[in-house]
């Protein structure tokens, strides 16, 4: 009597193909994220991004779907970039004041490495904020910056060093106010003030906005004003 056949064992995803998945769509992204900032929405051409990323068109379909739906992909990875970062800075572990330092420094130094944040938001504005809008997650991918900082600024208050009732929000809408403009206008700024914009005047800027920050934040003084 024959033995009878043994079912062969289901096949398993191989991990170097997933880990290949992985990474085309990481390359493809990121072409991407350059191909809008520079061409804009309109302007951003599918095949281009297949030629920076290394990819073929198909691929990128088949991923992400049409250009619109590929925009939305790499705005969502713009804001889940900077708040990567920004949760690494391990604010919970330094002082208050030393958490604020370096999520301004932070924010200035990623405008600048970074150019195409910038140009993505500017993009996403002036087509009105269509496309955020319809991120579904995008409030959760901002939260932990938010709890992040709340957490900060009350152990601030505890210490004595930062004065009550500012909002987290309100707190980073002003960090990255400070931090954006003289990165997002250089080529203007260079010409109508004929300032450097160069590694010196950008920490300079940044050493500027981390004292006014930490100045608004500080407790008034005892005569009125604040510290």
């Amino acid at each position: 009597m024959t033995d009878a056949p043994r079912p062969s064992p289901a096949r398993k995803p191989a991990p170097v193909r997933l880990r290949d998945a992985e990474r085309s769509r990481r390359a493809i992204l990121e072409a991407a994220l350059v191909e809008f900032s520079e061409a804009g929405h309109a302007g951003a051409r599918i095949d281009a991004i297949a030629l920076r990323a290394g990819v073929s068109k198909p691929l990128i379909y088949s991923y992400f779907g049409d250009k619109d739906a590929l925009y939305a992909a790499a705005l969502r990875e713009a804001y889940v970039q900077i708040r990567e970062g920004e949760r690494d800075l391990d604010l919970e572990h330094k002082t208050p004041e030393d958490a604020i330092r370096a999520l301004v420094a932070f924010t200035l130094q990623h405008y600048v490495e970074k150019p195409w944040f910038i140009s993505m938001l500017n993009t996403e504005n002036l087509r009105g904020g269509t496309t955020i809008r319809a991120i579904e997650d995008v409030g959760e991918i901002q939260s932990p910056l938010v709890t992040q900082l709340g957490a900060t600024l009350e152990r601030g208050v505890a210490a004595g060093v930062f004065r009550p009732g500012i909002d987290p929000v309100d707190l980073y809408i002003m960090i990255a106010s400070l931090c954006y403009f003289p990165v997002s206008n250089a080529h203007t700024l260079r010409v109508v003030f004929r300032c450097a914009i160069d590694g010196p005047w950008l920490a300079r800027r940044c050493a500027d906005a981390q004292e006014m920050v930490l100045r608004f934040l500080h407790p008034p003084a005892p005569g009125g004003g604040h510290a």
